[in-house]
């Protein structure tokens, strides 16, 4: 009996902990701070136009062989023909 106790009591705080893990706080991802100064907000503005510049410099690499191992692996073995007796 005290040990289905402990164990719910158990299940119960790691429950809570998980919960109280997804709410919005300070510092961490998806939280907006409404008190940002101008300053930092023409920053960001600044960073995301340098991010967006530099993805236009970049090419696609579609076109490219994308195997990184290509040059090391070696050839598959060729076929071997059937031959009928």
């Amino acid at each position: 009996m005290p040990h289905r106790t402990i164990y719910a009591t158990l299940i119960v705080i790691l429950t809570i902990g998980a919960a109280s893990a997804q709410t919005d706080k300070p510092g961490l991802p998806g939280y907006t701070n409404i008190l940002r100064s101008g300053q930092e907000k023409d920053n960001d503005r600044e960073i995301d136009r340098h991010y967006q510049s530099t993805r236009k410099v970049i090419p696609d690499a579609k076109n490219e062989n994308s195997d990184p191992w290509g040059e090391v692996r070696p050839e598959p073995p060729a076929a071997a023909k059937n031959k009928r007796h």
